[in-house]
């Protein structure tokens, strides 16, 4: 579950910062061209590889909100080809684990006492100064795994629900198709790994990832996906955002949403799961609320 403004980083979970990708604008695709998703997707290729093609799109603002956006097509073409199916998904998804670097922007508070004077009179009050750094949190899955006794892969992916991995399989591949780079920086869960997160979260035995209360290894139905597509990590964090905005435009025909919006950006879940439909609802109330104007900013 790093982060594009500091001001954001209590609302994030773990999940954004990436390296070995193309910076925007390479192979003839912007920014802009990225956003508004309006040419169909071609077949995923024969093999599960973590690779980006030239795209062509129409040109939208990555700011405004995505329109007219393209069916995607995430067909099951490429594993018609392999022997395994089962097997060459968890080793895409398992790719794309590993080429994600773990680094997040996180709220760090400190009380320090200071002396004030007050009408003349000098007095010491402890005040509370909050920093942001970027925090790595790669070793965390390891230890996770480690404790599990079990590999990193088998832990990350292995524990994921495995209707929800072939969904997962689907969707980052179109989005490979479309130039998004996608990563995925966490998967499976287990209540020992909950405990390390940071940031906003759920208990560690509620969280869906693969809490025990949701039914634990091998019942995870979340991950947290962002873009590893950017030379420097304010680029990767703009290309997430718009990875971000463009699984919100296509999420019927992936399968997979966001249940909390921009509470929690690269938090995915199925969308005929239980957390979409119980958490989404109150998400989008909460933007719209946030995105009123104040009184004291109406015309007077």
């Amino acid at each position: 579950m790093g982060v594009s403004r500091a001001t954001s980083a209590t609302s994030r979970t773990e999940h954004v910062d990436a390296s070995r990708a193309t910076a925007p604008g390479e192979h003839g695709v912007s920014v802009a061209d990225i956003a508004s998703g309006s040419a169909p997707l071609s077949d995923p290729p024969a093999m599960p590889q973590p690779a980006t093609r030239s795209v062509q799109f129409a040109v939208v603002s990555p700011i405004d909100p995505v329109q007219n956006a393209a069916r995607p097509d995430p067909s099951s073409g490429a594993l018609d080809a392999c022997p395994e199916p089962d097997v060459c998904i968890d080793q895409y998804l398992w790719s794309l684990y590993e080429r994600t670097p773990k680094v997040d922007t996180v709220k760090v508070e400190e009380r320090v006492k200071v002396k004030v004077k007050n009408k003349g009179k000098t007095r010491t009050v402890v005040k509370t100064l909050t920093k942001y750094i970027n925090e790595d949190f790669g070793w965390k899955d390891p230890k996770a795994a480690q404790k599990a006794g079990m590999s990193l892969k088998d832990y990350v992916i292995g524990g994921i629900d495995r209707d929800f991995r072939g969904k997962l399989y689907n969707a980052l591949r179109a989005m490979d198709d479309a130039g998004l780079s996608p990563g995925i920086t966490s998967g499976f869960r287990d209540d020992y790994r909950q405990e390390l997160a940071n940031g906003n979260k759920a208990a560690p035995d509620s969280s869906y990832h693969g809490g025990s209360r949701r039914g634990g290894y091998g019942h995870g139905l979340a991950a947290d996906l962002v873009s590893v597509k950017g030379e420097t990590r304010a680029e990767r964090c703009a290309w997430s955002e718009i990875l971000w905005k463009w699984i919100d435009a296509h999420e019927k025909e992936l399968g997979i949403g966001r249940p909390y919006l921009d509470k929690d950006p690269p938090h995915v879940a199925p969308i005929d799961g239980k957390e979409y439909a119980e958490k989404r609802n109150a998400a989008k109330a909460q933007l719209a609320g946030l995105k009123k104007p104040s009184p004291s900013s109406n015309p007077k």
